[in-house]
């Protein structure tokens, strides 16, 4: 006997309810909605439990296959439709965009992720998805702003004239000055004059006139990967989590050291922790020592894979 499915998380995902069943033929013809088309269609796929999906996962580390793969996307487009509707005020436009590009960082993520590490695969992929989708919308953000309204085409195609033929009879062409002349809000002047000041080159455009080498070969790369920063972030919720444990084995006494003079942005003084315990500077001094060499030993049991640097800087 088959059992019921599990209940869907996602039952109340728009205000409109996503239909049951396929529109019959006969309906009156209503406008084509790709997007409720879209949700409709993704509420046949079927929810995995938390055992299921991990066991799934697992396999897929393992032994990467496409409908592994299928499995674990399908299961999990209805995350990424939560995600893209959180950003819809941002992005004013059509949302399937935004479902596109996070549906992008959702294989992304079951590509790199490592269901070892004792991370929620749902957390683990939101990043993913949340990233390529700002992306989407850091990469297009100046194509919606500029021109979507009459009032601001007018001053595209006009403001830097106006400004440079008060500019020629003196006069200080100041945000409330040209809002009245076009009849629009000084907030707007003045964002649009931040945006027509800004001047874009091409990163595919060549260095030069006959130069094969083009600008963004010669970027330097100083922000961290997305790839990189997950992993950072992931093994950093680990290394909290441990250490909290390793306290609970730690004396009273110890435990403050730990945190008062290890753990704390602004340490407490040797002295300070030597008057509190009425012991000498030294002996607070030996007393941290042990206390380091012992996390670190711990540490080094627990998450064999820990970087060296983990190690050596102040938790």
């Amino acid at each position: 006997m088959k059992t019921a499915p599990p209940e869907d998380p996602w039952e109340s995902l728009t205000e409109e309810k996503v239909p049951e069943t396929e529109p019959s033929s006969k309906s009156p013809v209503v406008p084509y909605d790709p997007l409720q088309r879209y949700l409709y269609e993704i509420n046949r796929y079927p929810l995995l439990t938390p055992e299921e999906e991990k066991k799934l996962l697992t396999r897929y580390q393992e032994s990467p296959d496409s409908e592994l793969a299928y499995k674990l996307i399908t299961s999990n487009l209805r995350l990424v439709v939560k995600i893209a509707m959180e950003f819809q005020r941002y992005w004013m436009q059509n949302l399937l965009d935004l479902i596109q590009e996070g549906n992008i960082g959702l294989m992304q993520a079951i590509k790199k992720f490592d269901p070892f590490r004792g991370i929620k695969f749902s957390y683990y992929a939101s990043f993913w998805i949340k990233a390529y989708i700002l992306k989407f919308i850091m990469d297009n953000w100046k194509l919606v702003k500029i021109g979507t309204t009459q009032a601001q085409r007018k001053l595209f195609y006009n403001l830097k004239k106006e400004k440079g033929r008060l500019m020629a009879l003196g006069i200080d062409p100041v945000p409330k000055l040209l809002s009245e002349k076009f009849s629009v809000s000084e907030k707007e002047i003045i964002e649009m004059d931040q945006r027509l000041g800004e001047w874009e080159l091409s990163l595919d455009a060549p260095v030069a006139e006959d130069s094969s080498v083009d600008h963004k070969s010669i970027l330097p790369a100083h922000e961290a990967s997305p790839e990189r920063t997950l992993s950072e972030l992931e093994l950093k919720n680990i290394f909290k989590t441990k250490l909290k444990n390793f306290q609970k084995g730690l004396t009273p006494r110890e435990n403050i050291i730990f945190e008062k003079r290890i753990l704390a942005e602004e340490p407490l003084t040797l002295q300070d922790l030597g008057d509190q315990f009425e012991v000498s500077r030294e002996r607070i001094r030996q007393l941290e020592e042990k206390l380091l060499k012992k996390v670190k030993a711990y540490l080094e049991k627990e998450i064999p894979d820990l970087k060296p640097d983990y190690l050596q800087e102040t938790p």
